[in-house]
């Protein structure tokens, strides 16, 4: 193979296809299908991803340019995961290299770095007495300390050049154009190995230890050093900062036994893990009960047969499913076979990390986004080089480099956070379950509320491409209640005087948790002091000078910040429209509900975790642990304190603003609201003591509300169905939403238009065209273009159309070309078009 078909990283749409290069003799070993190497690409040498390898003829492979340097000993990438990319790159209407780039660590998007180092001998022996050499120039010097400080380092970057000899600029660029020095590119990665200096002998253990008796008594520090090191044998190569801080001594002790031969000081390569010094109590497996051993059966002896199967596990809150998970991954991981868990990174709590290194210990390997760039990268190279067996992570992780996975996990599988809302715009649970359709692998999708799209298509079984295996817990592990809901009508509290954001019943809750000593959980979804600004004498609301969306308030700060673009500004004292003093702050958040908290129950303990809270690394761990030593009588928060907690002593939920996600413009509002209400009423009276819900709503009549305070999910499925089914929403059809936006807004409304009668116009001569009420199997509708429900974000207008298909049409390629065709008819770089198929927000 002479020939390597290579995607590069150039973010473009005419380089979204392979490009031939020429594999030089000395890489022919070296480069295999996803291998990331350095192209030359025009002027400049770029990053990109071999997907192919080919043999060419003589004469094409003569003109062609040859791979500059392979970037890593071993792929990053497998052939699946290149063939995966591809997939992705179709489905979801995005770049190649958007998809490749997607499955990468931070640490190995590498940029191409300006290197500079001497030129050829004749030229840098030059001296610069020719009439071109500028007259500004005021002697050699500079240039020999250049020439120099070149010839020392070998090889310099330019950013190290400039920075060393900041007013050399002339003289640099004349010494390039007269060859004295060489300009040349690399890529670079963001992040590289860490390593540490290191001791160990130089000589055997019994030498060693005869030679300690030859230590004259000046040198007994280094005579201890030697004896430490021999204890410590099988512990060796030891970091010397770790025998430095032991044995209090200097690194001048140390260095004197290296120069007399006896040790040698080397750079070792270390691990960054995230959770160096902490101890994971181990656990063992527990004994099922009669609902877990029937689906643990049913799961497991599919994964012992090594064939590709769906499965969705709809387990009650409290059901045990995550035993299940473990004892799945164990036999998996006993047959020689990797396993991948996802977990919505909210819900990706410690206790949840906890549960898995206890099990299996250090062959889990976890990675989200709290930890550094560094430690998500040795947490990936730890699965590539075969030092772990489990991957736990959120989203990106599905993409783990595991070269025989049998077995992914997705844990809340209803969670759209599992779907990414920037290129490209996959949704990690069908890139699992074509993942594991790669490599005859099992998947288990869990939840207490499944999605609609999944439960419909297990109850269905009528789509050839995803018809998982229904399995159902409806009972608790441990056999106690579901927690009674009782929901309270606020419009009540109002008309009887309560204007408090605390209602009767959940104030009358809280006392006598608080005099019980038992704890509580208060979710409110909501984020920041106050959801807007006002102006009581004109009317006037704060907005975001770049967003068409009001500014939040939040108190620490005392600050207006936007949650789009993170404008922020100093809270108004005055009105700036009238100068009006009746400006205040209107809604309740996280922050308001602490203070008022504070105001009523005087001593109260309080943890608040949201968003603002949770920012710094460890904060989120932190805060927990604080709650399960019962530091808090209540855990106050948004959506993160409604999934995954397990708490023995959290006997009461309640749930401030139960209405707050319905009166979003997003037919999911309603299985949102239920889910939400579900889950977090899951977390009260999971143990011995019985758990109380409160929930508080201004539309206690809503039918998700209803059956959220039964736990019925069936009956939610049932009503909700028949809106989505009059509606024509997913699941009866599928949904592409394509926005386009612009800083003009008469064009982008021009724009706008074109787009929707070209779509309109092509499904027509294919005979797609028409609407969903038809009995036809193969329909295509389009509402729009209208404007976004944000019409104006970081200074760009927005408008947007939704397709709705269903069948066997290619809507998403459809959708695509229209794009590809106007970007080409008006060639205006300020136009820009997102494409997100089977999107979970309509923002």
């Amino acid at each position: 193979m002479d020939i390597a078909k290579v995607i590069v990283d150039v973010p473009v749409r005419s380089t979204d296809r392979p490009f031939d290069y020429l594999i030089p003799d000395s890489l022919k070993l070296w480069i295999e299908v996803g291998s990331r190497v350095a192209v030359p690409f025009g002027p400049r040498t770029v990053q990109g991803f071999v997907v192919s390898l080919e043999s060419g003829e003589t004469g094409s492979v003569s003109r062609m340019k040859p791979i500059v340097e392979v970037l890593d000993l071993l792929p990053p990438l497998s052939p699946e995961l290149v063939e995966l990319g591809d997939w992705m790159s179709q489905r979801y209407a995005c770049r190649r290299i958007s998809a490749l780039q997607a499955m990468l660590p931070t640490a190995l998007k590498g940029k191409a770095e300006r290197l500079i180092s001497l030129g050829d001998a004749e030229a840098a022996a030059h001296t610069p007495g020719d009439e071109l050499f500028p007259l500004f120039l005021e002697t050699d010097n500079e240039e020999q300390e250049i020439t120099d400080f070149v010839r020392r380092h070998g090889e310099v970057s330019m950013k190290l050049l400039t920075r060393t000899f900041p007013e050399a600029a002339e003289t640099v660029k004349f010494m390039v154009r007269r060859g004295v020095l060489a300009e040349s590119q690399s890529i670079k990665d963001k992040m590289g190995k860490k390593k540490l200096k290191a001791v160990d002998l130089a000589i055997g253990l019994s030498a060693a230890r005869e030679s300690l008796s030859g230590f004259p008594a000046r040198s007994a520090r280094q005579k201890e050093v030697l004896s430490f090191l021999i204890d410590m044998e099988a512990t060796l190569p030891m970091p010397l900062k770790d025998v430095l801080s032991v044995l209090q001594v200097t690194a001048g002790t140390v260095k004197a036994l290296e120069d007399k031969g006896y040790i040698e000081i080397s750079e070792i390569e270390v691990y960054r893990d995230p959770y160096q010094g902490r101890d994971f109590k181990p656990s063992t497996p527990l004994p099922l009960t009669a609902e877990q051993e029937v689906v643990y059966k049913r799961i497991v002896g599919t994964v012992e047969q090594q064939t590709h199967e769906v499965f969705l596990l709809h387990g009650v809150t409290g059901s045990g499913k995550t035993e299940i998970y473990l004892q799945c991954i164990q036999r998996c991981v006993e047959q020689g076979r990797q396993a991948v868990v996802l977990v919505p990174e909210i819900a990706l709590t410690p206790q949840m990390v906890e549960r898995f290194k206890g099990r299996f210990g250090s062959g889990v390997a976890v990675m989200h986004s709290r930890l550094s760039v560094g430690e998500r990268y040795d947490e990936w190279r730890k699965i590539r080089e075969g030092k772990a067996m489990v991957a736990v992570g959120a989203r990106s992780a599905v993409f783990a480099p595991f070269a025989n996975l049998g077995l992914i996990i997705m844990d809340e599988e209803h969670e759209g956070s599992y779907k990414q809302e920037e290129n490209p715009k996959y949704h990690a649970r069908d890139v699992a379950v074509r993942r594991a359709e790669q490599g005859g692998a099992v998947v288990i999708l869990g939840s207490a509320t499944p999605s609609l799209e999944s439960y419909h298509a297990a109850r269905s079984q009528s789509d050839i491409h995803f018809s998982p295996i229904l399995l159902e817990m409806p009972s608790r592990a441990l056999g106690n209640e579901l927690p009674k809901v009782a929901v309270v009508d606020m419009r009540d509290e109002l008309k009887e005087g309560n204007r408090s954001m605390f209602s009767r019943r959940l104030h009358a809750a809280l006392v006598s948790r608080l005099e019980r000593g038992e704890q509580t959980v208060l979710l409110l979804n909501r984020r920041g002091f106050s959801t807007f600004v006002m102006c009581r004498s004109c009317g006037y609301v704060a907005g975001c000078p770049e967003c068409d969306i009001s500014l939040t308030y939040h108190s620490r700060s005392d600050n207006l910040r936007c949650h789009y673009c993170g404008h922020a500004e100093p809270a108004p004292k005055l009105c700036p429209e009238c100068g009006s003093e009746h400006i205040r702050f209107f809604g309740t958040g996280t922050q308001r509900v602490e203070e008022e908290l504070g105001k009523l129950f005087p001593g109260i303990r309080v943890i608040r975790m949201d968003v603002d809270t949770t920012t710094e690394k460890g904060s989120h761990e932190k805060l927990l642990n604080q709650f399960r030593d019962k530091k808090a009588d209540v855990l106050l928060g948004t959506q993160m304190v409604a999934k995954g907690l397990d708490f023995p002593d959290v006997t009461l939920v309640g749930v401030i603003t139960a209405d707050s996600a319905l009166n979003l413009p997003d037919f999911r509002a309603a299985e949102k609201t239920f889910q939400l209400l579900t889950q977090v009423a899951g977390r009260a009276g999971r143990h011995q003591l019985p758990g109380e819900v409160v929930v508080q709503s201004y539309t206690p009549e809503h039918y998700s509300i209803i059956h959220a305070s039964g736990h019925d999910y069936r009956s939610f499925v049932r009503d909700e169905l028949k809106h989505r089914k009059e509606l024509h929403y997913p699941p009866y059809c599928r949904l592409i939403l394509v926005t386009l936006s612009h800083e003009q807004l008469p064009l982008l409304l021009k724009l706008a238009e074109n787009y929707a009668l070209n779509i309109q116009g092509k499904a027509r001569q294919l005979r797609w065209y028409g609407s969903l009420d038809k009995l036809s199997s193969d329909a295509l509708d389009l509402l729009g273009p209208v404007a976004s429900p944000l019409p104006r974000l970081k200074g760009r207008y927005r408008f947007q159309c939704i397709i709705k298909w269903r069948g066997a049409i290619d809507a998403i390629g459809l959708a695509r070309q229209v794009a590809e065709e106007l970007e080409d008819s008006v060639r205006d770089k300020g136009l820009q078009i997102s494409i997100d198929v089977d999107p979970q927000m309509l923002m």
